[in-house]
């Protein structure tokens, strides 16, 4: 998601004041689970029975064996919300705060977390915290938000503890104290949560007090990158281009910036774009797919990818001509137009699940969706990102 401006040095992580909020959404990878029985789904869903209202309304929300329809999605996941499902509560909840198929409502978003959470799933208080804290949809109350999350995590929801990082590292309804921060960050890693995992990342190379500490910063980023986190596959790939000796193999930064750049991230596009222009880190020097990376990071980036490589597109586009610039410019279009939506999380290959197979987050704000895996509530900086600096030599 968006971050401060970057340049063509290699990047590193600090942070910036939050105060967005991102959602919960049910929505898994396309082709990791069966296509469901519709027609099987759709008659027992007719008959009331909630198990099968939960798996309809993901089978529309992620077009598993069925035409997308966030609409219909919403309709049967309320339905299901209204019998009484928690987790069908937090899911249209999660709806109402993002206006996925239906009017965005903060407030009718809150009052299903709140069912939700006195339903018993802990991360619906996880969510509503994060509305306390924020304003969104309720008054603000960071005090409550708090002891919510602490709630939360003493029911071992290490998202809630990232969240507690959050708090006191941004200085949000508590005072500002980073020793504090980070053992949230600490608790949430322990945990296994990847938001907490990648916080903590950022923490430990930014401080870069020793060579184990930056040995774990690199572990906790490649432990987040491999739990579907798209900012940790960009960050460790740019970590990597710098410090080749920290890769697992020759190609893993090229791959993690390809999966980041497939998942919207326009610096990995960019950072793509940038190495086969020059013909590094194991790619050719080819300026169609050089020029076709960069294009794809201007549409994925919009005014501030463009400022950044106007230049390096007016160089290739004279070089290579103006009926294959306008091939690849058609080309880069039809694929931003089919993944236009901003990943910040991409399912893991083989997690099968069926009513509730990944939540989502959406920044209501931008609508950005993003897949991701069982968890809660996830909250960011402005633009969706940690602000980076250039990485220390």
């Amino acid at each position: 998601m968006a971050c401060s401006r970057a340049s063509r040095v290699v990047l590193k992580p600090s942070f910036v004041a939050a105060a967005a909020i991102a959602i919960v959404l049910a929505v898994p990878a396309k082709g990791h689970a069966s296509s469901p029985d519709i027609s099987r789904l759709q008659a027992d869903a007719e008959r009331g029975f909630i198990r099968q209202e939960i798996e309809l309304g993901a089978a529309y929300f992620t077009g598993q064996g069925v035409e997308r329809d966030e609409k219909r999605a919403a309709y049967w996941y309320e339905k299901a919300a209204n019998a009484g499902d928690p987790a069908a509560q937090l899911e249209i909840g999660s709806f109402y705060q993002a206006g996925v198929g239906v009017q965005r409502d903060p407030a009718q978003a809150v009052r299903w977390f709140q069912r939700s959470a006195a339903g018993g799933l802990v991360s619906a208080k996880v969510n509503l915290g994060a509305a306390y804290l924020l304003g969104n949809g309720v008054r603000k109350d960071p005090a409550l938000a708090e002891q919510l999350f602490r709630e939360a995590f003493a029911k071992k929801d290490g998202h809630a503890a990232c969240d507690l990082g959050n708090m006191y590292y941004y200085g949000l309804g508590v005072q500002r104290d980073e020793l504090t921060a980070e053992h949230w960050y600490e608790a949430g890693a322990k945990l296994r949560d990847a938001q907490a995992e990648f916080r903590l990342a950022n923490f430990l190379w930014e401080r870069h007090r020793d060579p184990a500490e930056v040995k774990r910063a690199v572990t906790l980023y490649r432990e987040s990158s491999d739990e579907g986190t798209v900012a940790a596959k960009h960050q460790l790939a740019v970590i990597l281009l710098k410090h080749p000796e920290l890769a697992v193999s020759q190609q893993e930064a090229t791959a993690l910036l390809t999966e980041s750049a497939q998942a919207g991230e326009w610096r990995s596009s960019m950072a793509l774009g940038l190495l086969s222009r020059d013909g590094k880190a194991g790619l050719p020097l080819d300026l169609k797919k050089a020029y076709y990376h960069y294009r794809l990071a201007v549409l994925q980036g919009g005014e501030e990818a463009q400022s950044i490589v106007a230049n390096d597109l007016d160089a290739i586009s004279a070089k290579l001509g103006a009926e294959q610039v306008t091939a690849i410019d058609s080309e880069a279009s039809a694929w931003f137009r089919a993944h236009h939506q901003v990943q910040r999380f991409i399912q893991p290959s083989g997690l099968k699940s069926k009513g509730h197979p990944a939540y989502a987050t959406m920044n209501p704000d931008n609508g950005f969706s993003t897949t991701r895996i069982p968890r809660d509530f996830l909250w960011d900086p402005p633009g969706g990102g940690a602000a980076r600096k250039p990485l220390a030599q």
